[in-house]
């Protein structure tokens, strides 16, 4: 079974848990790290053999358009995670539209290859904001992967199908790929990676990957940030929970990435998911 490899391309001053912490009048005299660690990533993925999708932030693709094209040049599937970070359900449609609009044309003319697959900030595409299905049909998207069925304090849509599958919405079908889960007990629980990867023991992830690949017969969607494999980021000021999710174990991120690349097979979304590249 080939999974999908997915990284979505930020800085670590631009997640949602710092919205209140960072303004984003302030991002352009942050210190980036984006470029630094983003390389990293394609280093280990090429040392390891593995191919994968780029969700790359609009905003880093006007500013390092050459990482764009790195990311191209090394045969990765380069997608849109929209352009300035912000949660879906916190914009009007045509805020959202002029967003991913905007990123489309920006990774498309860096990276020189049509832009298929969009996945929003913090998987905020929720029951409050399915409107956001039809704009990017509009706007030529061909596939989302930002519903996540779970519960979460700031995403989820716990009872969404857990399986990529069409959604009909009046703007037409788009391809829906959710973030991969376990379900024990009746619950639906995370093994798609991110701060679920860092928090919980890899153990965790490897049983959810195996238990999904070999009992369900499923490839599984992982997914992870640059930032994550870098521990000496600098600390920025947020809540205790903020801080918790952001920081713990950074530095086992990139041996845990490892570990993952050996015991699993991966591919990008397109490769993985015919309905990606359709």
């Amino acid at each position: 079974m080939v999974n999908a490899m997915t990284v979505d391309v930020e800085d670590y001053f631009q997640v949602s848990a710092f919205d209140h912490v960072v303004d984003r009048d302030a991002w352009p005299g942050m210190e980036s790290r984006v470029v630094a660690n983003t390389e990293r990533l394609l280093q280990l993925f090429d040392e390891f053999d593995v191919r994968g999708t780029f969700f790359v932030l609009g905003w880093v693709a006007e500013r390092h358009p050459s990482l764009v094209r790195r990311i191209v040049a090394q045969g990765h599937e380069l997608a849109s995670h929209g352009y300035g970070h912000r949660l879906v359900y916190s914009q009007t449609p045509d805020e959202f539209r002029n967003d991913v609009r905007r990123a489309k044309r920006l990774l498309e003319d860096a990276g020189g290859v049509e832009v298929r697959g969009y996945r929003a900030p913090s998987f905020s595409v929720t029951s409050r904001s399915l409107w956001a299905l039809d704009v990017l049909l509009e706007e030529q998207y061909r596939y989302d992967a930002s519903i996540f069925p779970i519960r979460h304090d700031r995403y989820g849509i716990p009872d969404a199908p857990r399986w990529p599958h069409t959604i009909e919405r009046p703007a037409g079908r788009v391809y829906e790929v959710p973030g991969s889960t376990v379900r024990l007990g009746g619950t639906n629980l995370p093994v798609a990676g991110g701060g679920y990867f860092r928090v919980l023991p890899y153990a965790w992830t490897r049983f959810g990957i195996s238990r999904v690949n070999r009992l369900e017969r499923q490839p599984v969607v992982f997914y992870l940030h640059p930032w994550e494999i870098d521990p000496d980021q600098p600390r920025l000021q947020a809540g205790v929970l903020s801080r918790f999710r952001h920081y713990r174990n950074l530095h086992q991120t990139e041996n845990r990435l490892r570990r993952l690349m050996r015991d699993f097979q991966f591919a990008p979304l397109a490769s993985v998911l015919p309905g990606c590249a359709a």
